[in-house]
């Protein structure tokens, strides 16, 4: 009788970025005249909808943004939650919320007028320490929004995920605030040159 424990399988290596980056730009990119929410026009559109309604691309995409929570944590400290916007920062925040374990925030575009009327879904507390997470950053505009409403709730938000940085300008707004910028990918990682 053998009593020797089987070996242990390895875990399953994230893919290499490279990789999923050509995943997104696949399912993702759009080539034409495009009006952004910034008001800027652009020959190309990110549509965050089509990578970030696949199983297969989220299912890779949740442990990067889990280690770049835990590299953000070794940096400044615990992350009590994650938040993301509606529509297309939900499905990332909920991603990274069960990797991680942290319980996530949604935040609509505006109040809701019926029910309990409220712009943030989930619990925020005073001194609540949040990572918002985005879909792909422009200007960084409805990141920073969504940051001061918040702090307006007595959290504090040390820093901005966002799967895609157009590098348009998001980095640098949203560091003048204050706040740390982090992009797992860049336009130019999904083949966009200028």
């Amino acid at each position: 009788m053998n009593s020797a424990k089987p070996e242990p399988k390895p875990e399953p290596k994230p893919e290499p970025t490279s990789d999923l980056a050509q995943q997104i730009a696949d399912a993702s990119l759009l080539r034409g005249t495009f009006t952004l929410r910034s008001g800027r026009t652009s020959t190309y559109y990110l549509d965050k909808y089509k990578f970030s309604t696949k199983p297969h691309i989220l299912a890779k995409l949740a442990p990067i943004l889990a280690d770049t929570i835990a590299q953000i944590e070794t940096q400044i400290g615990p992350i009590t939650r994650l938040a993301g916007a509606e529509l297309g920062g939900i499905p990332l925040v909920t991603i990274a919320s069960m990797q991680t374990g942290k319980p996530a925030i949604f935040i609509r575009n505006a109040k809701k007028d019926y029910g309990t009327a409220k712009q943030v879904e989930g619990d925020v507390h005073e001194g609540d320490v949040v990572i918002f997470i985005e879909d792909v950053a422009t200007t960084g505009g409805q990141a920073l929004e969504a940051v001061e409403i918040l702090k307006s709730m007595g959290a504090t938000v040390p820093a901005i995920i966002s799967v895609i940085d157009r590098q348009e300008g998001a980095r640098e707004n949203i560091e003048a605030a204050g706040v740390a910028f982090h992009a797992l990918f860049t336009k130019h990682d999904l083949g966009v040159q200028d």
